[in-house]
Order: C-alpha cells, then sequence, then structure tokens
C-alpha cells in the first residue's frame, strides 16, 4: 500500500469497527442494544488495534491528525506530507462512517432519537460548555500523544501484539477521561463522519451539531502540539 492508501483505509477500519460498536449498542432491535461503556471503550480499542497493525508497515499507522502533526513538530516526521496524510485520514473516516450507516441504516432509520443517531456517527459532551470540553479534549490527546512518543513503533519482532500497547492507551484513555466528551482524541474520527451525518439520508435526522464540531478537531490538536512540545524540550 501507499501511505495515502494505507491512512485511508487504516482510518475507513478503525471508523467501521468502532462506530459499528456504537451503532450496535445505541440503536434499536439491534443484538448488542444498551451494551454499555465498556463494550464501546473495548470496541474503540480493537479497532485502533487493527488499523494501526495493518497500516504501520506502510505509512505508519497515524491514522489521526493530532498525531500526524504532533508527530511533525517533534521533528518525527515530515511536514510536506502531513497535508496528504490528513487528506487520507478525514476521506477513510468519511468511507468508514459510509458503511456503519449501509449496515445500520434500518436501524437509524428505527430509532426516534436524533441524537442516538448522531451518537453513532461523532462525539457529544455530557454537559455542554465549549471551554470546558476543549479543555477535556486537549487534555486526553496531551495524554494520548504524550503516550504515543515513549511506544516502540510495531514492527515484525511482535507480530500482531506490537499494535496493542496504542489500543491499550486508546481503551485507558476512554474508561479514564471518556466520559465528559466521549474522548475523540481524533480530528478525523469525529469530522469525516460528521460530514456523512450530514449528507446521508435518515429518517427523523436531526442537527449535526456544527456548533459543537470545533472541539473535537481544535482539542485534539492542540493536546497533540503541546505534547510535542514538552516532550521536545523535557522528555526525550
Amino acid at each position: 500500500m501507499t501511505p495515502f492508501i494505507a491512512e485511508l483505509f487504516g482510518t475507513a477500519i478503525v471508523i467501521i469497527i468502532g462506530n459499528g460498536v456504537v451503532a450496535n449498542v445505541v440503536l434499536p432491535k439491534t443484538k448488542g442494544n444498551n451494551g454499555g461503556l465498556v463494550a464501546i471503550v473495548l470496541g474503540w480499542m480493537i479497532a485502533v488495534f487493527v488499523g494501526v497493525y495493518i497500516t504501520t508497515p506502510s505509512s505508519g499507522g497515524h491514522l489521526n491528525p493530532a498525531v500526524t502533526i504532533a508527530l511533525a513538530v517533534a521533528k518525527k516526521f515530515a511536514w510536506d506530507k502531513v497535508g496528504l496524510y490528513i487528506l487520507a485520514q478525514i476521506l477513510g473516516a468519511m468511507l468508514g462512517a459510509f458503511v456503519v450507516w449501509l449496515i445500520y441504516r434500518p436501524h437509524f432509520n428505527e430509532t426516534n432519537d436524533p441524537a442516538d443517531q448522531l451518537a453513532c456517527f461523532s462525539t457529544g459532551p455530557s454537559i455542554r460548555d465549549l471551554k470546558q470540553n476543549i479543555l477535556v479534549e486537549t487534555i486526553a490527546s496531551f495524554f494520548f500523544l504524550l503516550g504515543i512518543f515513549f511506544i516502540k513503533p510495531a514492527g515484525i519482532e511482535m507480530g500482531a501484539m506490537s499494535a496493542l500497547p496504542v489500543a491499550l492507551l486508546v481503551a485507558g484513555i476512554g474508561f479514564g477521561l471518556g466520559g465528559p466528551t466521549g474522548w475523540a482524541i481524533n480530528p478525523a474520527r469525529d469530522l469525516g463522519p460528521r460530514i456523512m451525518h450530514f449528507i446521508l439520508p435518515m429518517k427523523g435526522k436531526g442537527t449535526s451539531d456544527w456548533g459543537y464540531a470545533l472541539v473535537p478537531v481544535v482539542g485534539p490538536i492542540m493536546g497533540g502540539i503541546l505534547a510535542a512540545i514538552i516532550y521536545l524540550q523535557f522528555l526525550q
């Protein structure tokens, strides 16, 4: 795979599994309805594990604009590749959200709650306070990226298990810091599916909540940049 295809395909896989689990838990008349937070966190952990393992040999397994930008700030990734990676990640997230919609389309049309429909695409706050929500996403992303800087890149020496530390980091942050905002920690993971929610037809669909959309974009990028600066200045 080329790096562009790897980032697109890998991000799509992450969204298909991750948002697929959310849809299975949230939407009515599914086998996993009311599965709860544990199912969602474990689903995202598996999603990231598979995506990172598949794509690391081809692209480094970023799958997240905050990761790409933070690595560039930390001088571990070339700035001239950042735009291409981010484009691939957003397109991959859109593709993944489309697949989830295609699979759960009858269930989307069965729900009477537009918020549940949107939750299967994008994140939202438990308590809406945009400044606090950005702070939460920034802090969660800061610790996520700080962890990334200390994780040995996935490779052949450990086989599939080499991608496990990143997946465990995602799960740990989800369990510990995910309550207030749903721990997007990834601008593409939120923005790409939100665009698809806006585009795709669903019975009783509500707003795509563009007023909140900057939170899971700005927060993770700020957290990633801050983590890169701290790492460069004090920790490497």
